[in-house]
């Protein structure tokens, strides 16, 4: 009984961040509520599969520690990006292929994390939250084309939502605090059901339970930038997942070897493989179950475990996905801010530790930001350019990742003049 408390507990942590990223796409790509349910449901079911496949230590994939595995957040923006200029096809095409692209380089990614030093994952971090905002503004207001967009009563909710996970955050500690999300959203959707903006239709249609449907929104479409941006999104939340690997390493006091960061990466592409087929999403380690175990002390892989497999048969009754989807557009919207806000503090608090060490890393995070957003603002700037070099500028967060890997390689990579003649005066 105690193990199967301390299992809903890190559920209930993980949640709301695994709800939000298929309802905040679902919602911006214009499923239908029987659509956004299924999407809902098949993501808490890839959640439980792909948290099962990392606790289970084999000789192939999984790590063997304590990791939840949600979808990431990085992903949110390039993926509405990508479905608004390709099609949903296209979201699935580019994760298939970027999962396949982690399992091949699992066994040399621990080579590759040179190349995604702090000043260059921060920067796409921060570039990934700055794009999003848009997204919550708009969602705030009712949702970009509403018959009711801006109205005092969506204002009055997304706001009011604001404010209760802020004041939440702020009084409260703990686990409580790690759910003010969570809570926020359950209480602004009550208050918007007095105020008659809930519709619950799509619990009453929903059924109780669902086999899941491989190819689901149809057979995945290849373009290149689509797949570009989701390579760079799956390098990213792989060098997110290795700071978590190391965190639980040290909680835990279990040594990580070479051999063990290969097998979390392969478990991590195995389940972004599976998603794609099933029509889910990428999955990253997720940092809040972490603070969950830090907290509790309770360290056992048994408890992650019991965890994954109640994900999993939560994913077969879309009965409870549904629930999810009455949210109101604006109660989302204010939750929303908050939880980009903090995917944009995330990439500035890796960047401060950085911005002191040389004034190149500035000029680096000044350059792929401005790049990120000017291109994220004006699409159209390279629009007169080949549809080769488009791949690489059509998109603001791969434009901005572009640009900071490469100057990353300019300033800090290959030795200066400056460098070089000071090795050799030592030499002397």
């Amino acid at each position: 009984m105690k193990t199967a408390a301390l299992s809903i507990q890190h559920l209930l942590a993980m949640y709301s961040g695994a709800i939000l990223v298929p309802l905040i796409v679902g919602q911006a790509l214009g499923l239908t509520s029987e659509q956004l349910t299924y999407l809902v449901a098949i993501d808490i079911l890839m959640c439980g599969i792909a948290t099962i496949l990392q606790v289970v230590k084999n000789r192939f994939f999984g790590i063997g520690l304590p990791i939840v595995l949600g979808c990431t957040f990085t992903a949110v923006g390039p993926m509405i990006a990508i479905g608004a200029q390709y099609g949903i096809s296209a979201i699935y095409g580019s994760i298939l292929v970027s999962g396949l692209f982690v399992i091949l380089i699992s066994r040399f990614f621990g080579k590759l994390v040179r190349f995604f030093p702090p000043v260059v994952t921060g920067s796409v971090v921060t570039i990934i939250g700055i794009t999003l905002i848009p997204v919550a503004i708009n969602n705030m207001g009712g949702g970009q084309g509403a018959s009711d967009f801006g109205s005092i009563s969506n204002i009055s909710l997304a706001f009011g939502t604001l404010l209760f996970i802020v004041l939440m955050y702020r009084f409260s500690k703990g686990f409580t605090r790690s759910i003010s999300i969570l809570i926020g959203l359950v209480a602004g959707t009550i208050v918007a059901a007095f105020m008659g903006k809930v519709n619950f239709d799509a619990v009453i249609e929903a059924s109780v339970f669902h086999m899941v449907e491989p190819f689901y929104f149809g057979m995945p479409t290849f373009e290149w930038s689509a797949i570009l941006t989701m390579i760079l999104v799956a390098m990213v939340s792989l060098v997110e997942s290795t700071g978590v690997y190391f965190a639980l390493s040290d909680i835990t006091k279990k040594k990580l070897n070479e051999k063990d960061l290969s097998s979390g990466y392969r478990a991590e592409g195995l389940a972004i493989v599976i998603g794609g087929i099933f029509n889910a999403f990428p999955y990253t380690a997720f940092s809040q179950n972490v603070g969950l175990i830090q907290m509790t002390g309770v360290k056992s892989k048994k408890v992650i475990l019991i965890m994954g497999i109640m994900l999993v048969t939560l994913g077969f009754i879309p009965k409870i996905a549904a629930v999810t989807t009455i949210i109101p557009t604006a109660v989302l919207g204010g939750a929303m801010i908050a939880m980009f806000g903090m995917v944009v503090s995330q990439g500035i608090k890796m960047l401060s530790n950085v911005l002191t060490n040389s004034p190149e890393n500035s000029m680096i995070i000044a350059c792929s930001v401005g790049m990120g957003l000017g291109v994220t603002v004006v699409p159209e700037l390279f629009s007169q350019f080949p549809s080769s070099v488009q791949i690489l500028t059509s998109n603001g967060i791969v434009a901005g990742s572009v640009t900071a890997i490469a100057l990353n390689i300019v300033f800090n990579m290959i030795p200066s003049k400056k460098s070089v003649s000071e090795l050799t005066e030592q030499e002397v």
